[in-house]
């Protein structure tokens, strides 16, 4: 299996992966529309012989500055809980740290997301409608929001799902 940026021809089987592993379209159509407003900045699939069985998708923030939510992680079921997902969350953030990003948030399961670096103190002094032990960042440089405060803006298609 191999971990690589999602191509065009991709598109279709990744929102396959999305719905299956929400079983639901709202994430799927999130990635879409994120993708169709230019707010991806990341999306990387999990590619097994050919077979499309995860993706993840990292979108650029509005505030704070250079910053990027990781938002969905998306694994067929049949293969989760095999490590798909967490290639697919090191390979995004190698590519992000690559790319410049400053740091990058996330809302979820912290017994997750821990794992990876993500803490919930990096992302205290930032506002968010969220609830703070879920709401997560990882800077991706050493002090990359240090001095940084205020809200946490999330592209269009996130605050259209409220």
């Amino acid at each position: 299996m191999i971990v690589r940026a999602e191509t065009r021809h991709d598109v279709a089987a990744v929102r396959k992966v999305v719905e299956a592993a929400f079983d639901q379209v709202a994430e799927a159509d999130l990635v879409d529309a994120l993708r169709a407003t230019g707010a991806a900045a990341i999306s990387m699939v999990a590619d097994d012989g050919g077979e499309i069985v995860g993706h993840v998708l990292f979108s650029k923030l509005q505030a704070p500055e250079s910053c990027l939510a990781l938002a969905p992680v998306s694994v067929t079921p049949r293969r989760q809980n095999q490590g798909v997902g967490s290639m697919l969350v090191r390979a995004g953030l190698a590519a992000a740290k690559g790319d410049g990003w400053r740091a990058v948030f996330v809302l979820g399961e912290p017994e997750y997301y821990e794992r990876f670096g993500f803490r919930a103190a990096t992302a205290d002094k930032f506002e968010t409608v969220y609830p703070k032990p879920f709401f997560m960042a990882l800077e991706l440089t050493a002090h990359a929001l240090g001095g940084h405060t205020g809200a946490v803006i999330y592209a269009p298609p996130f605050r259209a799902l409220d």
